[in-house]
């Protein structure tokens, strides 16, 4: 702990976002930059605890008081060298993870918690300035080949883990371009598009071969990756999104989110999109439905686009503002306030969308909704809604977009033609990340369901550990449970 008395000689700080007037323009990174020793202050307000929850916040269990001391001390090398050695990609996780390790950290008890994320970042992007972060190809090859299927988060992270263990990796994805959720969910204002385009070059040099258009299951036979690869790993992601099956569901007009904001992110990055097809909000009264990231994504594109107006409407009730002090280190259910919010956005909560109302020429025009009343049963524990009678409103809408979250991953195709077993929910069944079929192993969304990026790239790390250990008999590669142990080896 290398000032003692840093939490008390200084309160949180982060980067300023950029003027609304200004980002609303553009598609760039939203804040401006931040002196390095503002970012060393904010370090220094790490207590070093006795029992870091930290740790247990952070599904990579990254070692965060280790780092912020060296961020202190100014050793930004010791600090990337302890940072990546539990997460692939901080360069990522620093700019989009909603940073659970901030919520159970101790000094926010009863204070601003630590600045972890925004010092994650910087700890990565000083290590690409400095040449710390350069290619790193393994000293020798096993021999065996790993096939890795999809190049979000998760394909990513445990295809840069099986290729430090000396295998050949080969990364399939089935767009035009490496990076998944990164490239085609993400929008540029919070995760510009040559941040990705950085790591893969750098993947590329340490000898990861990438293949694109390779849709396994169509123009890619699964029996090419069986007869081909020692093992497989499945990080397709969970690609059904939600639906909403209302009385006028077919008009025109009504898109889910992501088909919304892929589409955007190809036209930011240059691509042709038809315009029969363009989906753009300027000028029109757009009603987004789900209130969390997603959603939220939707509402700064609209923004962008310069829709007439912004409303987000959320199905629960309104959380609070402030954590419930016996939340922590949980992560508590408190409102969120994104940027793109405070660029210009009507919030409701608890209401339920009763049906999608036609122009008359097939178009929607407007959404029904109902009021909700919710109710805790002090039995159960379990909160359950009523609809209030006479509460029913209409707004306006020319433009809908379905942000309700995802199902399970696509089952047509490689999951049938493959054979694998599914849970309950639709998911790819696993046993330490093993399918029912030997050799093929899966990881992130498809495995576990919809979740955050900094856990998709936990289960790829995970993956990769089991499937090293699968094809050598043991495995070197570091998993969650070596954090402790890789923080005293680096101390």
């Amino acid at each position: 702990m290398a000032d003692p008395k840093g939490f008390m000689k200084y309160t949180r700080e982060l980067p300023d976002p950029r003027e609304v007037d200004e980002r609303v323009n553009d598609y760039k990174e939203l804040y401006q930059e931040f002196p390095k020793e503002k970012t060393r202050q904010q370090a220094s307000r790490c207590m070093d605890c006795g029992v870091p929850f930290c740790h247990s916040g952070c599904p990579l269990g990254n070692i965060i008081p280790e780092f912020n001391d060296a961020v202190y001390q100014e050793d930004w090398e010791l600090a990337f060298r302890i940072l990546s050695s539990t997460n692939n990609f901080p360069e990522f996780t620093g700019r989009i993870c909603p940073a659970p390790c901030e919520t159970a950290c101790v000094l926010g008890i009863n204070q601003p918690p630590v600045a972890i994320e925004h010092i994650e970042k910087s700890i990565a992007e000083v290590a690409y300035e400095k040449g710390y972060l350069r290619p790193k190809p393994p000293i020798s090859r096993t021999g065996k080949k790993v096939a890795v299927v999809g190049s979000g988060p998760a394909g990513l992270a445990a295809a840069a883990q099986l290729n430090k263990a000396g295998h050949t990796v080969v990364v399939m994805e089935r767009n035009d371009r490496i990076g998944g959720l990164l490239r085609y969910g993400i929008p540029d204002f919070k995760l510009e598009k040559w941040v990705v385009e950085r790591r893969v070059r750098l993947m590329e040099a340490e000898g990861i071969r990438f293949k694109t258009n390779a849709n396994v299951g169509e123009n890619v036979p699964v029996s090419e990756l069986l007869d081909n690869y020692d093992a497989v790993v499945l990080c397709g992601g969970s690609t059904i999104p939600r639906d909403l099956p209302l009385a006028g569901r077919s008009l025109s007009g009504i898109h889910f989110a992501m088909e919304f904001l892929e589409q955007n992110n190809r036209r930011v990055s240059g691509d042709p999109i038809a315009e029969q097809e363009s989906i753009m909000a300027t000028g029109k009264h757009v009603v987004v439905i789900g209130g969390g990231d997603t959603g939220a994504d939707c509402v700064g594109t609209s923004n962008r686009h310069k829709a007439e107006s912004v409303t987000q409407i959320e199905l629960l009730a309104k959380p609070p503002e402030q954590r419930d002090p016996l939340s922590w280190p949980n992560w508590p259910m408190i409102l969120r306030t994104s940027t793109s919010h405070m660029e210009g956005c009507q919030r409701e909560w608890a209401l339920m969308t009763e049906r999608f109302i036609d122009d008359g020429f097939g178009n929607i025009k407007a959404i029904e909704t109902v009021d909700l009343e919710w109710g805790k049963d002090e039995e159960t524990g379990r909160y359950s809604f009523k609809k209030i009678p006479g509460s029913e409103k209409e707004w306006p809408c020319d433009l809908l977009l379905i942000a309700a979250g995802f199902l399970h991953p696509q089952k047509e195709g490689m999951l049938e033609q493959l054979g694998l077993a599914l849970d309950q929910r639709g998911n790819i069944q696993a046993t330490n990340y093993q399918t029912s079929v030997e050799k093929v192993f899966a990881a992130g969304d498809m495995r576990r369901g919809q979740s955050l990026v900094v856990w998709a790239i936990s289960e790829g790390r995970e993956a990769a550990k089991a499937v090293d250990e699968y094809l050598m008999g043991q495995s070197s590669l570091e998993g969650k449970d070596d954090s402790f142990l890789l923080a005293e080896t680096m101390s």
